[in-house]
């Protein structure tokens, strides 16, 4: 490092040794040294202006996924990735430029003091030398100004932004004025003022307006605020909440207990089912106590604390400061992407296992980042196609082996008890059909729901629509629109998703991509009827593998797909989907014990490995002390 130092400076001596030669004059050798300098950094320049212009130019719908998921920093974060990836844009490259400066300025000060006779210090030496923090303070003053005006970037940010880089701006160029040699001060009022040149020529050169569509900006601006005023007076609401005492008192109490074994996360209310049959065994079985962390204050799973079960209300901030804490012998979430968001493994105990159960039986490989899984230990696999894609996986990128539990399905097995805790169906007239899509980009309420409602009305079955619940929040007046346009034909579009009894009552189901469908086939053994809108990939790079998701594979196994331009076709296909014997309770039971493990009894499988990994990190520790 220290050779790389000492190489630039001696090629910045150098150059300013040359200029020295050409000109006999030290103020006017640094002006030339400060033009070459910036001649050189063209390319890095010209790069960064059209990173910037880059940057600009997904705003427009980088703010469309600020408005239309506010208040899901999951969501917008995701959304976002894939837009950064899709465009290929990285954030961090925007600290390159800032880095070359710095270095630049460090070899600038050694190479002044060694090149020049303008060593002297203002602050040591007072008198006319004060001029030149006074200069360098107006040059980076009047440099801010003409960026906030012109750059591409910068003339987009907030007024905070762009005052807050004018006040830093200002006082490290009276900083440098005062306490580092006339000649490094020289240099810098020479950099702020070729700056600004510079600029003003590459806005020529590259003109934004060529490739930033301003009128969508300013759209796109306006739906923002909309949100945002939809939105503040429920985080207004939140700020005056109790809760904020209750979470603060959580959060202490959580750090000071001291051996933690196992802490489980949930994200929020709800989530409580994709490890309550584990749960309930561990506790069934042995004197564990279990730390249970939720995002949700009003999460159900307060009502369940006892002195085996500990539940903490940890909100999004505090909980990122809290994972980097965090010590204990095993972390249990269903919350991928650990590492690469805000969610860190521990920096202080770093032999915790993390645990990933998934919330479904949908492919890893096609709904997740591609890296998603990759910072986990131990992976609970639904089924064998799970396993194989994990294992692939590995192999192709060269990953460390992890821990793949063959598990199953907590929220299949409790759907089937469930649904055999129903009373028998009784022979009824007509068929229920239920219509549950996704909530994803161009999802059947999106694309075609009147389509579909209008060729099936005249079957004489029984219609229902659900909205997945996130999809009635953003778009509530769509659905309300929608039940009454067809409020005369019988047909009923649901909010209340307080209960299930819906799908599991239901004759047929209607879906898009929604991993409801496995769910509901393999709980209920009915089909599926598959609307083939575009299909979800959150991991472009999916085909990279052999092993087909299971979200494609099992498509017309369970059900028939019908394409998007062809909906004409589905009332042919609900009349096969009845009455074809592959469709049969007996079919559809084969289908799920060959791709769900341990079905019925995952939560045994699940505490039983959580339980064995606890007993063999015991022994260890034993055998450390003998």
């Amino acid at each position: 490092m220290k050779l790389i130092a000492n190489a630039i400076v001696d090629a910045l001596l150098w150059m300013i040794n040359g200029c020295y030669a050409f000109c006999h004059n030290y103020w006017i050798a640094i002006l030339l040294f400060t033009f070459l300098s910036k001649v050189i950094l063209l390319p890095l320049s010209v790069w960064v202006q059209k990173n910037s212009i880059k940057t600009v130019r997904m705003q427009p719908e980088m703010n469309h996924i600020k408005a239309a998921y506010m208040g899901n920093s999951e969501l917008i974060s995701e959304e976002q990735y894939k837009l950064f990836k899709r465009e290929g844009y990285s954030p961090f490259a925007d600290l390159i430029p800032l880095f070359v400066q710095l270095a630049l300025l460090m070899g600038v000060v050694e190479a002044v003091k060694r090149g020049t006779n303008l060593t002297t210090v203002p602050v040591e030496t007072l008198g006319i030398t004060l001029l030149v923090p006074v200069i360098a303070a107006l040059s980076a003053f009047f440099m801010c100004f003409v960026q906030n005006k012109i750059n591409v970037l910068q003339s987009e940010q907030g007024a905070l932004n762009q005052y807050g880089t004018m006040i830093f701006s200002v006082g490290l160029s009276l900083y440098l004025g005062f306490f580092v040699s006339v000649g490094v001060g020289v240099y810098w009022i020479y950099s702020n003022l070729l700056s600004v040149l510079q600029l003003v020529l590459l806005n020529i050169w590259i003109n934004p307006k060529k490739y930033i569509d301003y009128a969508a900006l300013e759209a796109s601006k306006e739906e923002l605020q909309k949100a945002k005023q939809f939105m503040a007076p429920k985080k207004k609401e939140a700020r005056k909440s109790p809760y904020r005492k209750k979470e603060k008192e959580d959060y202490k109490r959580f750090l000071a207990t001291s051996g933690k074994k196992l802490v489980f996360y949930s994200e929020k209310n709800g989530f409580y089912k994709y490890y309550k049959n584990i749960i309930e065994e561990i506790i069934r079985r042995t004197n564990i106590t279990i730390h249970y962390i939720t995002g949700d204050p009003e999460d159900e799973v307060f009502a369940l604390a006892s002195e085996q079960f500990k539940p903490y209300y940890i909100g999004e901030n505090r909980l990122i400061i809290l994972m980097m804490k965090l010590e204990t012998s095993i972390m249990v979430m269903t919350t991928p992407d650990l590492e690469n968001f805000q969610l860190k493994r521990s920096y202080v105990k770093k032999d915790i296992e993390y645990i990933y159960v998934p919330h479904d039986v949908n492919s890893a490989n096609l709904t997740f980042h591609k890296d998603a899984l990759d910072h986990f230990d131990t992976i609970f696999a639904s089924g064998p196609k799970n396993k194989a894609e994990l294992l692939e996986r590995e192999e192709k990128y060269n990953l460390p082996k992890k821990n793949i539990v063959e598990w199953g399905s907590s929220v299949i097995d409790n759907m089937m008890a469930a649904y055999e805790k129903l009373p028998a169906a009784q022979e009824k007239d007509r068929k229920t059909i239920l219509i549950a899509p996704s909530w994803q980009k161009d999802n059947i309420l999106d694309s075609c729901i009147e389509q579909i409602l209008d060729g099936l009305k005249a079957s004489g079955h029984r219609i229902i629509v659900r909205p997945h619940p996130q999809y009635v929040r953003h778009f509530e007046a769509r659905i309300d629109a929608l039940a009454a346009k067809y409020k005369e034909d019988g047909i009923e579009v649901q909010k209340d998703f307080s209960s299930n009894s819906t799908v599991y009552t239901a004759d047929l189901l209607v879906t898009d991509w929604s991993s409801i469908a496995y769910e509901y086939a393999f709980s209920t053994l009915k089909p599926v009827l598959f609307i083939n809108t575009p299909m979800k990939v959150v991991n472009p790079d999916y085909q990279e593998l052999s092993t087909v998701p299971i979200d494609i594979e099992l498509r017309d196994k369970v059900g028939i797909s019908v394409e998007e331009g062809e909906i004409s076709g589905v009332v042919e296909a609900v009349d096969r989907l009845f009455h074809e014997n592959r469709f049969s309770k007996d079919s559809m039971a084969e289908l799920r014990d060959a791709y769900i493990y341990h079905v019925g009894s995952s939560g045994k499988v699940g505490a039983k490995y959580i339980i064995d990994s606890l007993l063999q990190l015991e022994e260890r520790k034993k055998r450390s002390f003998t």
